[in-house]
Parts: structure tokens; C-alpha cells; sequence
């Protein structure tokens, strides 16, 4: 399975994906995520899905990258991507089928480009289409989310800082990790600033971020016992 995690805030985008591969009962680490610029505009996207369909999928569009002096806007770039998956569902989707696996790719992509009124946030689906992350609900998990959308739901608006994103962005990936075990270490980290059109990538190993982890799990024991239990004695007594 995979963690890989998108949020778009008014200050940029942030974007955190787990490295865990598994097969059977082999456990090994490939980069999910995947960073190109145009000068100063840059994009990035994360994929999830059978590893052989976006492995292929992504071989392609780098190679249409290279071959493109730049986009003027974003869903230009994901209307390429969805074209290079569509290419792949042609040339793998019924050997996939007869086999009895399926043509299983999601991908989020992000970035600003020249035209561009914004940042701009996307998921693209296996089919080849795709759906703009918005202000109502400004992130987009794929791969494992139901360990760590909760979280999420609860605190990031549009409004959140970077730092609010990253931090919470990390605690919906410990909630994932201690849960999935599938989900791992180490973590990429990207952060996009719309300001300066700068952006950072650094990788995180499990004793990077062990002290944040642990504090997390002290607060949220804290803060259980914290809640009042009177009510469950009420609730008890109640008749049936």
C-alpha cells in the first residue's frame, strides 16, 4: 500500500509520501514522488497503485517532459499524464485482466505553471481523468487514508499555516504507520511556497521524527484522560 498525502493552504502546497513497496512478504523503499521545473515554475506528483502500471506510466511522461520546453498552465500537465496513462491502460489493461489484477493507478500533481491564476492541486484517476482539489476540502490522501484522513478533516482549512500542514500532515502519516503495516518509513517531504516559487524536498528516517511521534501519543493519552466519564456511568444505568 502507500501514504502519500497533498494539501493545498493559501501560503502554497505541501505534500509528504511514504517509500515502503510490498510484495508478498517482501518489504523494500522506492521514491513516489517525482519533482520537475520549468525555470522557476516547478510540478510535482505522487503515485499509488500496481507498481508495474505506474512505474511504466511515469517512464512515459518524463519522457514527454523532456521533450516539452514547458506548459502554460497546470491541468496541461495533467491532461499529458492522463494521456501517457491512457497509453499504458491500451497496452497492459487485458494482459492486467486475464492475470487477475487491476489497472490500479492514482496520482496526485502539483505545482504552477506561467498562465497559471494560483497554485494549483489535482488527483488524477486510473482512468485517465481528473478532479481539482478546491477550498472546501484543500487535501487529497491516496493510498492508505483511512488511518489519517481523520485528523485532516478536523483541523486543515485554507487558511493553515505551512507549518500547521506539515505538522498535522505528519501526525495523519503516524496515525497511518502505527496502523498499516504498509505504511513506513522513510518519508519524503516536499514544500512548495508561492511567494518565491521556491521548493524543498528533504527525506525523513524514523529517528528524525521518533521525538514528534512520541509526543503526539503522550498528548493524545493525555488528553483522553482528560475527558469527563460520568457520562458512561448515566449511560449504563439507562433502561433498555
Amino acid at each position: 500500500m502507500t501514504y502519500c498525502l497533498g494539501i493545498k493552504n493559501n501560503e502554497g502546497l505541501v505534500a509528504i509520501a511514504d517509500t515502503r513497496i510490498t510484495s508478498g512478504t517482501d518489504t523494500t523503499n522506492a521514491k513516489k514522488l517525482f519533482v520537475h521545473s520549468y525555470g522557476k515554475y516547478p510540478l510535482f506528483l505522487m503515485t499509488s497503485g500496481l507498481r508495474s502500471v505506474r512505474d511504466k506510466a511515469i517512464t512515459y511522461f518524463k519522457e514527454v517532459l523532456d521533450e516539452t520546453e514547458g506548459f502554460d498552465k497546470m491541468y496541461e500537465v495533467v491532461n499529458t499524464l492522463g494521456q501517457q496513462i491512457k497509453r499504458v491502460i491500451a497496452e497492459d489493461k487485458e494482459s492486467l485482466d486475464k492475470s487477475g489484477l487491476d489497472f490500479n493507478i492514482h496520482t496526485i500533481v502539483g505545482g504552477q505553471m506561467p498562465k497559471d491564476d494560483g497554485h494549483k492541486l489535482f488527483l488524477l484517476y486510473p482512468e485517465g481523468n481528473w478532479i481539482e482539489i478546491g477550498d472546501t476540502s484543500p487535501f487529497i490522501i491516496i493510498g492508505n487514508s483511512d488511518y489519517g484522513k481523520p485528523i485532516l478533516k478536523r483541523t486543515i482549512t485554507k487558511e493553515s499555516s505551512m507549518n500547521f500542514c506539515l505538522k498535522t500532515g505528519f501526525l495523519s502519516f503516524d496515525s497511518t504507520r502505527v496502523s498499516a503495516s504498509d505504511v513506513g518509513y522513510p518519508i519524503d517531504i516536499l514544500v512548495f511556497n508561492k511567494s518565491d516559487f521556491s521548493l524543498k524536498t528533504i527525506r525523513c528516517e524514523e529517528k528524525d521524527l521518533a521525538q514528534i511521534s512520541d509526543i503526539w501519543a503522550e498528548k493524545l493519552r493525555n488528553s483522553l484522560n482528560e475527558i469527563p466519564d460520568n457520562w458512561i456511568d448515566e449511560l449504563l444505568v439507562k433502561d433498555d
